[in-house]
């Protein structure tokens, strides 16, 4: 058995926690949160009579009897509960995003590639099981050649009723981009590779609060990308990523749901089951842990994608390029031959 523990207990913590109980490889051993109660809530109700809890995360890495952490906390604490992690020799899980910005998760990065301990983090559209079809679908040619890949966030309340956390506001670690953006850019880079320029205008719910309305553009491997995000609005929630092609289109929609030509009077389901990506994450971590393989999304992974939100939030409307070589993102000189966006 793995022996995990958990640092922050919140609804993310919760939902590993319970992904833990029905998981043969692992044993929740510890739970951190600076909020007691909530570290002694979890561990009653996923944990064993063994389960310890602490307020003090150094005190969880330090136990012994753990193998691996999984890291719950906002991301501006991300660095140094991983640091603390990976110096006491545990294997890490890290929540996404790697990082409230790109240079964090290069020097996490770093980190990582010091040590012989598996990382990873939660990025769940790599298991998917509508992602992953999009994905294959896409490549086998099933809609033609891509023509477009266009990305949809509406929001009529940010932070989200269930998301009860004041951080979620704040434009320095939160916000719905670094929330919910980065599953959706982590698919274009699934799709179609590193994302090479983005053109950006956002705006801002209020001084240092979180961005509600952004539109721009984008490019990864020639093809063409929108961003569409709106918060505080009438209607519906909708989280959407559809690529166009010159024969069809797919849509992934709520998460899971892949449809072909949405909208269409042709429109079919190809996928309308959620999946387990939780419990896949924990296996396909078991799985490198005993060296046995195991597909991870890597903190270099992760990083990219925080590249390209850091280039978004910093574009101003300029062609911008993300900072993929260590930079926080390079304007695109007027005429330079990089194939616009």
């Amino acid at each position: 058995m793995i022996q995990i523990g958990i640092v922050g207990c919140g609804v993310i913590g919760n939902r590993l926690a319970a992904a833990i109980d029905g998981h043969e490889r692992f044993e929740l051993a510890a739970a951190c949160d600076l909020d007691a109660d909530r570290a002694a809530s979890l561990a009653a109700d996923h944990g064993t009579d063994r389960t310890a809890t602490t307020t003090d995360h150094e005190a969880l890495v330090e136990r012994d009897d753990l193998d691996a952490v999984y890291v719950g906390v906002p991301p501006l604490a991300h660095r140094e509960v991983v640091a603390d992690a990976l110096a006491a020799d545990k294997h890490v899980i890290c929540e996404k995003p790697i990082a409230a910005d790109a240079e964090t998760g290069r020097e996490l990065v770093a980190l990582a590639e010091e040590t012989d301990r598996v990382t990873a983090v939660n990025l769940p559209f790599r298991y998917t099981p509508g992602f992953v079809r999009l994905r294959e679908a896409v490549a086998a040619g099933e809609i033609g050649d891509p023509r477009r890949v266009e990305l949809r966030f509406r929001f009529p309340e940010w932070p989200r009723e269930w998301q009860d956390v004041a951080w979620l506001e704040s434009r320095e670690q939160g916000g719905p981009l670094r929330e919910v953006g980065t599953h959706f850019l982590f698919g274009v880079q699934e799709l179609f590779g590193p994302v090479e320029t983005v053109s950006a205008d956002v705006g801002y719910s209020g001084p240092e609060a979180y961005e509600d309305d952004v539109v721009g553009t984008f490019r990864a491997d020639g093809v063409r990308g929108t961003i569409d995000l709106l918060c505080d609005h009438e209607g519906d929630e909708e989280n959407v990523i559809t690529v166009v092609g010159d024969e069809a289109s797919l849509s992934l929609t709520e998460w899971h749901r892949l449809v072909r030509n949405r909208g269409r009077e042709d429109e079919a389901t190809l996928v309308g089951e959620r999946g387990d990506t939780v419990s896949a994450l924990l296996t396909e971590f078991a799985r490198r842990v005993d060296g046995d393989g195991g597909d991870l999304v890597s903190f270099a992974e992760a990083t990219r994608v925080q590249e390209v939100l850091d280039a978004i939030n910093a574009s101003g409307g300029d062609r911008v390029r993300p900072g993929f070589d260590g930079g926080d993102g390079d304007r695109v000189r007027p005429g330079a031959d990089d194939g616009g966006t």
